[in-house]
């Protein structure tokens, strides 16, 4: 069978069953743990709170993991990438304005998911090789109690994020410096570049991914929405009219002017919870493995921490939103795909200079997530191999960020979706059956605010 034909298959199986059943089974998973502890949404003030407190800070070491605000950061470098550009962009276009609206719904039932998989993190915690170690791995087998299922959860991780995820998100950061660069420069030599680049970072373990973790994670949120604040501003008169339809559309169907293909309110919630969902990645397993090591006095104290992480996602994936919704370009512009689509709003404001200023977000949206997926993964290798497989694990990762530069990797994007459905499926029981345990931890945390 030829790549085409195989991509072609794929990417049908995902669009037409994996996708939607992902994104309702991470939908009632959500709205599961809203109902059963409590709107978890409400308690966002009191996870600033912690995280801003005398014990949220720190330096992160192997044996006693890192503070809260490295846990944060290096799980919002995973969940801020570059499908808050590119896949927000891809649900206006299929959903209409109204996707917006359903991204909101989606992202806040998935801080309760989110939430409890902080806890789960915490609570099945324990130290191998000398490492702090954590995450759905640990919590699928000792609290489930099923060896076969964390396996399959493990080995699924390392295949999506550690190997495929790094690939896209390495031939994204290529892609974008190339189209901005020099037409002479080669992309051997962007690749070779990051991949340098990268393993310097993954070199020095948990302590300098960390570090890096709470310095350019912030940076680069601030950078990105300082960006779309300033062409939001320069809007302004056109936000009520906008928000407006963003409310009217997600219930019913946008059919605008120009020639573009209406979309119902069916499509309109689908791709605005789908993108909500797969954005935070609340439910997938992957962000509890930075907040299980987190050195806090209470599980519950990380859940809520965990919780700012969907909150600067939302801002984010809301910024972009508006910026395109603002510039008009969905329907004056209806051709226009994927990045395309953000350059040309940013373009419309601040001229070519737009173009470099996508490129930007974009190397650090990506460059951020690899190091993120890298540590989740690295998480589940010393699960299944030890810590002497680590450092091999690192020259594969640096040797796929080479070759993803100089390769069309959209095969390998859509295995990475596919394999997506096998980590949902073993978290999503463990979180489920593990359930009370969670809850408990909710009464102590009441307990301790009363």
């Amino acid at each position: 069978m030829k790549q085409a034909e195989l991509l072609e298959q794929i990417s049908t199986l995902n669009a037409d069953y994996i996708g939607p059943i992902l994104a309702l089974l991470l939908l009632g998973t959500g709205l599961f743990f809203t109902f059963r502890l409590g709107f978890v949404p409400r308690y966002v003030w009191y996870g600033l709170r912690r995280l801003f407190g005398k014990d949220g800070s720190g330096k992160a070491n192997k044996h006693d993991g890192m503070s809260p605000f490295q846990a944060l950061a290096t799980s919002i470098a995973a969940q801020v990438g570059t499908g808050n550009i590119v896949g927000v962009s891809t649900a206006l276009v299929a959903g209409g304005p109204g996707a917006l609206f359903w991204l909101w719904v989606s992202s806040l039932v998935g801080m309760s998911t989110n939430f409890a998989e902080a806890i789960l993190g915490q609570l099945y915690k324990t130290s191998k090789d000398g490492h702090v170690v954590g995450g759905p791995a640990y919590y699928i087998r000792n609290g489930l109690g099923s060896k076969v299922l964390a396996g399959i959860f493990a080995i699924f991780l390392i295949l999506a994020l550690g190997v495929m995820g790094i690939m896209v998100q390495a031939n994204s950061i290529v892609d974008a410096l190339a189209n901005v660069a020099p037409d002479n420069i080669n992309k051997f030599y962007i690749g070779g570049a990051l991949a340098i680049l990268v393993v310097s970072v993954l070199s020095g373990g948990i302590t300098r991914i960390a570090s890096f973790a709470e310095k350019v994670v912030p940076f680069m949120a601030g950078i990105f929405l300082l960006g779309c604040f300033i062409f939001i501003g320069y809007h302004i008169s056109n936000l009520p009219s906008v928000l407006g339809e963003v409310f009217r559309y997600a219930f019913t169907p946008w059919a605008p002017v120009g020639g573009v293909l209406g979309a119902t309110v069916m499509s309109a919630m689908r791709y605005g919870v789908s993108r909500g969902l797969f954005s935070n990645e609340a439910g997938l397993g992957s962000t509890p493995h930075a907040h299980a090591i987190a050195r806090v006095s209470n599980p519950y104290e990380q859940g809520l921490v965990a919780l700012i992480g969907i909150c600067v996602d939302i801002l984010v994936c809301t910024a972009t939103a508006l910026v395109i919704l603002l510039s008009g370009v969905l329907t004056s512009h209806p051709e226009l795909q994927g990045v395309a689509i953000s350059q040309f709003a940013f373009n419309s404001l601040f001229g070519h200079a737009g173009n470099l200023f996508i490129a930007i977000a974009l190397l650090f949206f990506a460059f951020s997530t690899i190091i993120g997926w890298y540590f989740f993964a690295a998480q589940n290798v010393r699960y299944l191999f030890g810590e002497r497989m680590v450092w091999p694990y690192r020259i594969v990762v640096m040797a796929v960020t080479f070759i993803a530069s100089v390769l069309q990797v959209k095969l390998v994007w859509e295995l990475a979706d596919t394999f997506n459905f096998f980590l949902v499926i073993p978290n999503v029981i463990a979180l489920i059956y593990l359930s009370n345990k969670v809850k408990a931890e909710v009464g102590k945390m009441k307990n301790q605010m009363k």
